[in-house]
């Protein structure tokens, strides 16, 4: 048990140090971007073979280290990495994600297989090794899985990328059931379409007008508006807040 000491009422994350997956573009940059801003130390790992240079671009505290999540020995160096250069691991964002889009009488094998690897193993496998960390080194941290609307609702072509969200909340969890004991806190967000450049992209034009008509917020979310969530659940304004799926839908799902 963590004893209570006052929340924060500036959210501060001063001199904590944070492993972003995925945090080279999208919501995961954009997080650490705001994590940088509070005074976070930050390590990217993304699959851009440019992340280090990104990640210097945000600031002088923030690492950038290219692979694929999806391996073993890279999520190891990744880990390691944070260890040798900031001495410890406070924060874990599983950012990194894949959609695969496909008729479920349709979608095949290697679309299925590569959508759970990406989404819902590797996100597993960090959260493991980061939280067995935590554990062993008597870590009070906090971990912020990358879950969906689509992980709550159905999505038409979305069979792969539904379940392995959906998987993800149920992870998470499990994992805050059993690891709340250490002090560690694992949350989800599940946000609607976010404006990220790939948003943009699937989302631009009639059949995203359509989708907002939908939305009480009647507007997409933008990447700042997620990542200052996660820079909420991982301060002591959320210290009682562990096992949460947070939507993040401009309220789609309530219908």
């Amino acid at each position: 048990m963590i004893e209570y000491k006052g929340a924060d009422i500036n959210f501060s994350l001063e001199s904590k140090i944070a492993i972003i997956t995925g945090g080279a573009a999208g919501i995961g940059k954009a997080t650490a971007d705001f994590f940088v801003k509070k005074g976070v130390k930050v390590i990217i790992a993304d699959l851009n073979p440019q992340a280090d240079e990104i990640a210097k671009n945000l600031s002088k505290d923030c690492i950038g280290i290219s692979g694929d999540i999806t391996n073993e020995e890279y999520r190891q160096s990744v880990i390691q990495k944070a260890i040798a250069t900031y001495g410890t691991i406070d924060i874990l964002v599983n950012c990194a994600g894949i959609v695969a889009l496909d008729n479920s009488e349709t979608i095949s094998d290697k679309m299925w297989d590569m959508t759970m690897e990406v989404n819902l193993k590797a996100s597993f496998k960090m959260a493991q090794a980061v939280g067995k960390y935590m554990i062993d080194h008597k870590i009070a941290g906090c971990i912020v899985n990358m879950a969906s609307q689509a992980g709550v609702i159905a999505l038409d072509k979305h069979v792969a990328y539904c379940a392995s969200k959906g998987a993800i909340i149920a992870m998470t969890k499990v994992l805050a059931m059993e690891w709340g004991k250490y002090g560690i806190r694992v949350n989800a967000v599940s946000p609607t379409v976010v404006l990220t450049e790939l948003g943009h992209k699937a989302w631009d034009g009639p059949v995203g007008d359509e989708f907002k008509k939908q939305m009480p917020s009647e507007r997409f979310a933008e990447p700042d508006e997620i990542a200052g969530t996660i820079t909420f659940l991982c301060s002591s304004a959320a210290a009682m807040i562990t096992g949460h799926n947070l939507l993040i839908d401009g309220g789609f799902t309530i219908k």
